[in-house]
């Protein structure tokens, strides 16, 4: 066996500072990490879990452009949003910290300066398109124009999101600048390259050979091909005026490019927490360096980063970048654009109190060799009959019957029968077995493992009825209970990992503080004559109108996006000012409404126009309920010549407005008016 890590410094992807946080984020690196790291801790090691807020890049520009605030704001606004969620659902950071800080900015710029000043770069001088009156480079994501691929007019200039295809800006057909809406025009920058290729045979070296067989085959994977490709290189530094600013002579108004600061911001964060021992954590041969991340960020930490270290000299490489691969959302990909998620901050609202359901459910379905959906009805599920029907039934069977039938106290346990001894053999296997799979990155069968346990328990309740037997038999029926909390003991350090509140609720029940992940072996973690307290129930059913809200919020969403991208139908042919002000437009009241016998669509109307009360023939029955019209105000057409609908005559018509999905909506004055009011 080798000998374990001195330490440990394990890192979580650092979110970007331009939104909330998801599912998709929680599942994919937020919560195996801190399941793992919560692991080592109750192994008692040396463990340091750093993560912080990505406060550079585009995308931050651009939302503060869109909301009319400054970078600065965005990234202070969103930091705390995610800071609190993380909290919130127990993710237990030793640091987070952010790329805006002080010490973030000291550190990169030295870690620049160091491989500026050994050549580790080459500078290059390109063309790069330029906005005229904004005076300012672009960065890609600031081009926008058509696609060349599908045709979309609205493609960015580093990827086109209806079809998919990677671009660059000069790719763009018609590109214009999302600055000044001007086309922009070609001009020379100088920028600072980190060259790939130099270390491709390092690399195929220390990943194609050396991690072959402990990386996950989905990071190895990538990692092989990228480098089968060929690598080239990149560029380190652009032309922004948000981020950390190239440390060098003849650099003004370029930063460090935000792939190429960010990871170091797992560095300042370390120092920033930890100013007297950090380094130990980062360049001691001795630590064991974790990247948790998802399947998007293979390359950068897996070769970018990588390269990067190994450029400068003086820190450890990581030794595993467990990365996962995406959540779906109820057969869809996750889109914070799109507003298809689930919110962390919004769930807690709808869920106060239940961070551990979605724990568990994410964990059980985590991602962790493919794409995986979550569905609400699986959450649902997964809660009633796992958590409320397996574990918390076992725990809570337990606690009563001990409650009732000896006053809240361990029993005495009297002599083991064969089937007792052999639950506390089952028992004894599950630190193990469980730490094992941690140890392997497989959470999700860990998490299935603890659960089994709970199995072990109930399967030994159903077995043995001591709510049948303490009718003849009350020393056996002490022992039976006796053994069933031991069980349940174990599970605390078990579950703590996984669903911390949990865990912590049961130890409270069961009135005892657990020992380190192996005291879960030991068959006496509960003495004879311990004091239980009151028991509680750890998990409440979810009921059927409660996915339901959550459901059609989705749909609602997925409704308003549907209407947002609908195009709108092109304008008809011109009409003359005389030919309009031949119409006479005016608002008037429903008075009546009621549905035109034997058809679907029909409604007949009648209105009080001011000028008198007449019918109007609607097809607008599948939009409007008719009771529900009466009183409302309406714009009526009356000049429209009368028309005979099965044999109703009509006398003009109602404006109404159509969405994308076909559904109407009234035409309707901003305020109320006199009925007979001119429409000018």
């Amino acid at each position: 066996m080798s000998l374990l890590p001195e330490r440990y410094t394990v890192t979580a992807a650092l979110p970007y500072a331009n939104g909330p946080v998801h599912i998709g984020h929680l599942a994919g690196v937020y919560l195996p990490a801190d399941i793992y790291v919560r692991y080592l801790r109750a192994q008692n090691r040396d463990v340091k879990f750093i993560c912080g807020s990505d406060e550079h890049g585009v995308p931050i520009t651009i939302r503060a452009q869109k909301e009319g605030v400054t970078p600065q704001q965005i990234v202070d606004k969103y930091h705390k949003i995610i800071g609190d969620s993380f909290r919130d659902f127990n993710v237990s950071f030793d640091v987070y910290s952010r790329t805006s800080s002080k010490t973030h900015a000291e550190v990169s710029s030295e870690f620049f300066k160091k491989l500026y000043a050994d050549d580790k770069f080459i500078e290059q001088t390109t063309q790069q398109l330029y906005d005229e009156q904004a005076s300012q480079f672009l960065a890609d994501r600031y081009v926008v124009g058509t696609c060349p691929n599908c045709g979309n007019e609205n493609a960015y200039g580093d990827q086109c999101e209806r079809c998919g295809t990677s671009l660059s800006p000069t790719e763009l057909i018609n590109p214009r600048s999302m600055l000044s809406g001007n086309t922009p025009v070609l001009r020379e920058t100088k920028h600072w390259f980190l060259p790939l290729n130099e270390y491709e045979p390092w690399l195929r070296e220390w990943i194609v050979e050396g991690h072959k067989n402990d990386w996950k085959t989905n990071v190895y994977g990538q990692c092989k091909s990228w480098i089968d490709q060929g690598l080239h290189a990149r560029a380190v530094t652009r032309d922004l005026d948000w981020g950390v600013p190239v440390p060098v002579p003849g650099a003004e108004g370029k930063v460090l490019y935000v792939w190429f600061d960010a990871p170091i911001g797992y560095i300042s964060a370390t120092k920033e927490g930890f100013p007297d021992e950090w380094q130990k954590y980062w360049q001691d041969p001795g630590t064991k360096l974790v990247h948790f991340i998802g399947k998007d960020n293979i390359v950068f930490h897996c070769i970018i980063f990588p390269v990067m270290l190994k450029a400068h000299g003086d820190y450890i490489l990581p030794d595993n970048v467990p990365a996962n691969e995406f959540l779906n959302l109820e057969g869809d990909k996750i889109s914070t654009s799109r507003n298809w998620a689930v919110w962390l901050h919004e769930y807690l609202a709808d869920f106060p109190g239940q961070a551990d359901v979605l724990r568990y459910v994410l964990c059980a379905n985590a991602p962790e060799t493919k794409d995986n959906d979550f569905t609400w009805k699986d959450f649902q599920a997964r809660n009633n009959n796992e958590l409320v029907a397996t574990l918390g039934n076992f725990v809570n069977r337990a606690a009563v019957l001990t409650q009732k039938f000896f006053e809240g106290k361990v029993p005495e346990r009297g002599e083991l029968t064969e089937l007792d001894e052999e639950v506390f053999r089952q028992v004894a296997e599950f630190p193990n077995r469980v730490g094992e799979l941690i140890e392997n990155y497989r959470f999700r069968d860990a998490l299935a493992e603890v659960l089994n346990l709970a199995r072990v328990g109930n399967k030994y309740l159903a077995e043995t009825e001591p709510w049948k037997l303490i009718k003849t038999d009350a020393a056996r029926t002490g022992t039976v209970l006796h053994v069933a909390l031991q069980v349940a003991a174990a599970l605390v350090p078990l579950l703590t990992p996984f669903l911390p509140d949990s865990a912590d609720k049961l130890a409270k029940m069961l009135n005892f503080q657990p020992g380190d992940w192996q005291s879960a072996a030991r068959a006496e973690q509960l003495p004879a004559g311990h004091q239980l307290q009151e028991p509680a129930l750890l998990f409440a059913k979810i009921e059927d109108a409660v996915v339901n809200a959550q459901v059609q919020k989705l749909l609602d969403t997925k409704q308003a996006n549907t209407l947002a991208n609908t195009p709108v139908t092109a304008t008809k042919e011109n009409v003359s000012f005389e030919e309009f002000g031949k119409m006479d437009l005016r608002v008037g009241t429903i008075i009546a409404a009621e549905k035109v016998a034997k058809t679907k669509k029909l409604l007949k109307l009648t209105i009080d126009t001011g000028l008198d009360q007449r019918t109007i023939v609607s097809g607008i029955a599948e939009s409007f309920i008719p009771e529900a019209l009466i009183g409302q105000q309406a714009m009526v057409l009356l000049n429209l010549a009368p028309r005979e609908i099965k044999g109703i005559q009509s006398q003009g018509m109602l404006l109404l407005a159509e969405n994308a999905d076909g559904s109407l909506a009234l035409m309707q004055p901003g305020t109320a008016v006199r009925n007979g009011s001119s429409i000018l």
